[in-house]
């Protein structure tokens, strides 16, 4: 049994756990331990890519189990996931207007998903939504990061996305954001109406003069949905010890994504790049990206979002301490999205919208 506390499930003690319910059967004392810390502190996963697969692939019930998806609604709270990032993930290629017409069509399927799954998903466009549906049982989907392409280089565009729910913008593959002149004036004015509306910016992915614009002109954290640390192994979207550094003393977050190819394969590859991240950038600034539906390989120790309990029993045996672990797999975000919400209800308060275009900025 539990109760709870601050919006998350307090374990009543570990002897009332239920029996190990992951594959492998693993129930020793650290395992025990590990769910105990997901009852209190539950995950808040950076990336998943449900969206897209289910749009190639067409709805399934997410409320059986065992389908062709890594997640679903059982394995969600087996793993003692609280909230998830659906991110909107468009084809190589699609640009212009399609490309906000295909993250449109993303959006309402991923609506229409969680409207099915009442009993398991409820949408979350705020940090007080996020509690609300952990203290109700249900995994909150924060919808986001979609790619910046997804704007057709409009600022009313955005405004309209965010009013369907999207939350995280990624600040790479466009001219404006992530081209050889890293952040333009346009992208500038992009991240002051972002900050004004209670969008998170996320710069996996972008080159790093673009991610250090965006750390000094944010008012709000900085997000990296899907790096390492390319200290340890080099990636495209994995990040430098600097740039740690500066995402750090901004209070940015670096959420460390689960993939074979940006960590290793194996559990303990992953620890290590959460190590380093606390390390370099320090405890409040590191969190977790499941990249579950996106087409990554996985460590076997961590295939599906059940097996986050395996992972938290590795930090706790080598040392992480217990307020280490409720910002990395909660606080950190709870952070973040709160910021999200009292900047905008500040900078709403005080300015119109912009209305600024690329036009007139950059000349394009």
């Amino acid at each position: 049994m539990s109760h709870l506390q601050d919006g998350v499930p307090v374990a009543a003690g570990l002897d009332e756990l239920p029996d190990d319910p992951f594959p492998g059967g693993e129930a020793d004392d650290t395992l025990r331990l590990a769910r105990a810390v997901l009852e209190r502190y539950p995950v808040a996963d950076g990336r998943c890519g449900l969206p897209g697969v289910l749009a190639r692939s067409g709805r399934c019930d997410l409320e059986l189990g065992g389908s062709a998806v890594d997640t679903d609604v059982p394995r969600l709270r087996a793993g003692r996931v609280g909230a998830q990032f659906w991110a909107l993930d468009l084809p190589e290629g699609t640009g212009g207007d399609r490309a906000l017409a295909a993250t449109l069509e993303l959006l309402d399927l991923a609506r229409a998903v969680i409207a099915a799954h009442p009993e398991g998903l409820r949408p979350a466009r705020s940090a007080g939504e996020v509690i609300d549906a952990r203290n109700c049982g249900r995994t909150a989907v924060v919808l986001g990061p979609a790619g910046a392409r997804a704007l057709a280089d409009s600022l009313p565009a955005l405004r309209a996305l965010h009013t369907l729910g999207l939350r995280v913008l990624t600040l790479s593959g466009t001219a404006w954001a992530g081209g050889k002149t890293g952040l333009t004036r346009f992208g500038e004015e992009v991240v002051r109406e972002m900050n004004r509306l209670g969008v998170l910016a996320d710069v996996s992915g972008a080159p790093e003069s673009t991610a250090h614009r965006v750390l000094a002109l944010s008012r709000t954290p900085v997000l990296c949905t899907r790096s390492a640390a390319s200290a340890l192994r080099p990636h495209p979207d994995n990040v430098s010890d600097d740039l740690l550094g500066a995402l750090g003393a901004a209070g940015g977050l670096c959420m460390v994504p689960f993939a074979a190819e940006q960590c290793g394969t194996a559990v303990e590859d992953v620890a290590d790049h959460l190590g380093h991240v606390r390390d370099v950038a320090g405890p409040e600034s590191v969190g977790l990206s499941g990249a579950y539906d996106t087409g990554a390989a996985h460590p076997a120790e961590l295939d599906n979002p059940s097996r986050h309990p395996h992972l938290v029993a590795e930090l706790l045996r080598r040392g992480w301490s217990d307020t280490e672990l409720s910002l990395l797999t909660w606080g950190n975000v709870q952070r973040a999205l709160r910021s999200a919400d009292f900047t905008a209800r500040a900078a709403q308060d005080r300015g119109e919208p912009s209305r600024a275009r690329l036009a007139d900025l950059d000349g394009g």
